[in-house]
């Protein structure tokens, strides 16, 4: 079993920053993918980054250039760095990890997710 624990939401003005982060515990023999995504009321889910081994990360269209993923040295982490937040980004932010349990076995987790809130 592999769980994914999310923290560093909170209120925050626009214009200003924030960082996220996701920790992964469980039985884990290699995490290939880590990312982000987002959902605000009355939205789909949608990608706000990605990063996997080896290739450069993968970033939405509406944070390019603000936001930064990035993953833990130990590799069982991955944190988004917010930067110039705007009421628009308010959402529920969620971490997923692609984890392989074995060389056979791949799965994807996901976080329960935390507030961001991005207003005057």
């Amino acid at each position: 079993q592999v769980q994914l624990v999310e923290s560093g939401g909170g209120l925050v003005q626009p214009g200003g920053s924030l960082r996220l982060s996701c920790a992964a515990s469980g039985s884990i023999f290699r995490i290939n993918v880590m990312g982000w995504y987002r959902q605000a009321p009355g939205k789909e889910r949608e990608l706000v980054a990605s990063i996997t081994r080896g290739i450069e990360p993968n970033y939405g269209d509406s944070v390019k250039g603000r936001f930064s993923i990035s993953r833990g040295n130990a590799k069982n982490a991955v944190y988004l760095q917010m930067n110039s937040l705007k009421p628009e980004d308010t959402a529920v932010y969620y971490c997923k990890a692609n984890v392989d349990l074995s060389l056979t076995i791949r799965n994807n987790y996901w976080g329960q997710g935390t507030q961001v809130t991005v207003s005057s």
